[in-house]
């Protein structure tokens, strides 16, 4: 298999990769993380400019036709950078919708929004006691004539407190925990009855806690079948996990860095403590964390367009196990050999570690996705 990239593929990463040096040095994040939304709509508006913001999308909606590759490719990157910008919410999950089960009008009405810019989304799905189950859900959706009416309360939405249009799974039927009776739904952030508070996040993102109040939704806001959306949930979630496993490398590989370059100035005794050969090798541990990690991103990054969802499942599944244990381990030993510095506010090696740390529990951490292929009794799991 080959795992070169195209020439296409090379101008992106080489793009982005100018794009955030010049644009996301460490004072310039903060600087943006004390915007009031928490991220730079300027910046927003050159990703859109790049044609970031349309990458997954076909050609005639104003997007560039791209795969799960030139998404990784810019997730990366994003992690590199520690972006502070809502393209995960918005262009791979709100996207992720519209792609998979947006009607003709859904797509030509908010695609061309999202790519030009000047649109952004939330996926509103999880609740105080889901955790990491997809089909747990309270929040009613009840039919009320050709439209819908929702009410219900959300947690921990990804950029929900910005958003333009929330991306909301309700329950239509059944009980709490039933696979069937989940719909989808796309509401204005703005419409009456819905209620948010927003919040900065560990990893200097935010998020929101919102409320849907007798919230009336039209025909023309349900995405797919408002009876069986599930597996359409699971399916843009694999590719959310897909493009997190990226972001995740791409940080990792940036605390890596950080860290052999330390060990390169840093004097003690005399001498550069990266010339004791017992640090080297923790470096060299460190690495091969990273590159195991790397791999299993690549291989998610495959997987995520694979129409057989139980393969899917178990791939990211796999993946999402070996990134939280690599992070985990790589951020670990970062922070160790920088000293006390690795934990100040004033270095940027922190917030990667937080962010490494936030990564790994989104749609499920490591000890969650291990339990699941074990209970889908799949072979030659991460032990």
């Amino acid at each position: 298999m080959d795992f070169d990239l195209s020439e296409e593929q090379r101008l992106l990463k080489e793009s982005l990769e100018r794009l955030t040096a010049e644009r996301y040095a460490f004072e310039q994040r903060r600087t943006y993380g004390r915007s009031r939304e928490g991220w730079s709509r300027e910046l927003w508006a050159q990703y859109a400019e790049l044609g970031l913001l349309g990458l997954p999308f076909a050609e005639r909606y104003g997007g560039s036709s791209g795969g799960p590759v030139e998404t990784m490719i810019a997730m990366e990157a994003f992690g590199r950078a520690l972006a502070l910008e809502p393209y995960l919410a918005t262009v791979v999950l709100g996207g992720g919708f519209l792609r998979h089960a947006g009607s003709a009008e859904q797509c030509a009405a908010l695609i061309p929004k999202i790519a030009g810019g000047s649109l952004t989304a939330a996926f509103a799905h999880t609740e105080r006691h889901s955790r990491y189950d997809l089909a747990d859900i309270e929040t009613r959706a009840v039919r009320d004539g050709s439209g819908w009416v929702l009410d219900g309360e959300k947690g921990i939405v990804l950029h929900g407190d910005s958003a333009d249009q929330l991306i909301v799974t309700a329950r239509t039927a059944g009980g709490r925990r039933d696979r069937d009776g989940i719909g989808v739904f796309i509401v204005d952030g703005a419409s009456e009855g819905v209620s948010r508070r927003g919040y900065p996040t560990q990893d200097g993102l935010r998020a929101a806690e919102i409320s849907f109040a007798q919230v009336r939704v039209g025909p023309e806001g349900v995405l797919g079948e408002p009876e069986a959306a599930l597996p359409l949930v699971e399916r843009v979630v694999d590719e959310a996990i897909a493009a997190l496993c990226a972001e995740a490398v791409g940080a990792m590989a940036a605390m890596h860095e950080l860290t052999v370059e330390y060990l390169k100035t840093r004097r003690q005794f005399g001498r550069e403590i990266g010339s004791f050969q017992i640090l080297q090798h923790r470096a060299v541990d460190m690495l091969i964390a990273l590159e195991q990690a790397r791999s299993m991103a690549m291989f998610a990054t495959m997987m995520a367009a694979e129409e057989n969802a139980a393969e899917r499942r178990n791939a990211l599944s796999a993946a999402k196990v070996q990134i939280g244990r690599s992070g985990k381990f790589v951020g670990q030993q970062a922070v160790q050999l920088h000293g006390g510095i690795g934990m100040t506010m004033e270095y940027k090696l922190g917030h990667y570690f937080k962010r490494v740390t936030m990564i790994d529990t989104i749609f499920g951490d490591a000890d969650h996705h291990l339990r699941e292929l074990a209970r889908r009794g799949v072979s030659g799991a991460p032990g």
